[in-house]
């Protein structure tokens, strides 16, 4: 689908779409609860949907009725080997593998898109140490045995993803477990997000500087109604847009006490110097004079593409550090966010780990290629503030994957002449 995005700012309100990280740990935590759950999410994206299927094969009974999911868990023991289809979505994946393998079932996950390349040896390794067979064969991967208590080691700077997973999994075993994390952590914000999932089900881990202990055989209980908070990661696109516009932006139904490390956006739009107003279970971001500056992405990866793209608008050069971990995302989201940029009239180059931009005052517009990757083609609606020329975005149905009311938000917002 190809998707015309008119340029100059915009200003408006737009409510902020559901958290699908924080909604993939909440299905997984009430399809392992004691009892019914049900979650009121703004939003079912393609990757809640995969999230839904692979717990659906596990046994759990899952039912969606307009933006509410009612959840009835896992019973009894399952037999027989369960088909996953997680898609391209690698929360799905590296939460549930370890799950399975607490659960002791024979799955094979059946993987899409660029998800069958991306790492996951540190994690299919600390489970092959502890009682499971991991085999991938292609575009599938195959995994049974049951998972034993003990010592777990997982490097810390490969994904937070495979922490979660683990956090997960071992409260179920039925014995002591540790799991060590080595050398630097990246995206620590995403484990404070399990740990307070886990939270509202019951469960709690000793905690050290980086090791996590329990004494297993824990039980996950319903908390009942859950209210899945607003996404900082979807949000941040609009805010950025709202860097462009002299009436500004809001956004509602964020949550200023949030564990999403993606909150960081605020603070990036101060050092570029845009208007930052926070309200009550709202943000309001507004046009004040943009200056580059240097981006740490080591723990807030998903926002590089939108930084970049209010990057291409600023005056002087934003550089954008320890990103590398970028390359194996949806697409390689270092060169699609350069190509999608440079598409567009902007002055940007790929470094080792990150990106430099040298900002100017207008972009062209243009045609630009989402690639296959949702972020890459809402950071083209970004960049269409600062052009002169309409932006056609390619493959702009993307965008399901994380945001399907994107396109819908975006045609509410006034464009300004």
């Amino acid at each position: 689908m190809t998707r015309l995005v008119s340029p100059g700012a915009r200003q408006g309100e737009i409510a902020a779409p559901a958290s699908k990280s924080a909604a993939h740990r909440l299905l997984i935590g009430a399809a392992l609860a004691d009892g019914p759950s049900e979650l009121n999410c703004r939003g079912i994206s393609r990757d809640i949907e995969a999230t839904v299927a692979c717990l659906r094969a596990l046994g759990a009974d899952i039912q969606i009725q307009d933006e509410r999911i009612r959840v009835l868990p896992l019973t009894g023991a399952q037999e027989g080997e369960a088909l996953l289809p997680c898609g391209e979505s690698g929360s799905t994946l590296r939460f549930l593998l370890p799950v399975a393998g607490a659960l002791g079932r024979k799955v094979t996950f059946r993987m899409e898109g660029r998800l069958p390349e991306r790492p996951h040896g540190a994690l299919t390794g600390a489970l092959a140490a502890h009682g499971m067979t991991i085999a991938q064969e292609g575009a599938l991967l195959r995994c049974e045995g049951r998972l034993t208590p003990g010592e777990y080691e997982i490097p810390g700077d490969v994904s937070s993803q495979f922490i979660s997973g683990l956090l997960f999994a071992l409260a179920l075993l039925p014995g002591d477990s540790v799991l060590r994390v080595t050398g630097r952590r990246e995206s620590s914000g995403y484990v404070a997000m399990t740990e307070a999932a886990l939270a509202r089900f019951g469960i709690a881990y000793e905690k050290g500087d980086d090791l996590w202990r329990t004494a297993g055989g824990a039980v996950y209980r319903s908390p009942g109604g859950i209210d899945v908070e607003g996404d900082w990661s979807g949000a941040a696109f609009f805010l950025c847009m709202g860097a462009a516009s002299p009436g500004g932006i809001a956004v509602h139904g964020l949550s200023a006490d949030t564990r999403q490390g993606d909150r960081r956006i605020l603070d990036v739009l101060r050092g570029f110097g845009a208007r930052v107003e926070e309200k009550e279970d709202a943000v309001l971001v507004g046009r004040h004079r943009l200056i580059g500056q240097t981006v740490d992405a080591a723990d807030v990866p998903d926002l590089v593409p939108t930084v970049a793209a209010l990057a291409a608008g600023a005056e002087g050069e934003t550089r954008i550090v320890n990103a590398g971990r970028l390359r194996y995302k949806e697409s390689d989201r270092l060169a699609t966010t350069q190509a999608m940029l440079t598409a567009l009239g902007a002055d940007a180059v790929q470094t080792g780990d990150g990106l430099l931009i040298r900002g100017q005052r207008a972009l062209s517009g243009g045609r630009a290629d989402a690639a296959g990757d949702h972020r890459i083609a809402m950071a083209a609606a970004v960049a269409a503030a600062f052009c002169q020329g309409p932006v056609e975005v390619t493959g702009a149905e993307s965008v399901e994957k994380s945001y399907p009311a994107f396109w819908r938000d975006l045609e509410q917002l006034e464009v300004l002449k």
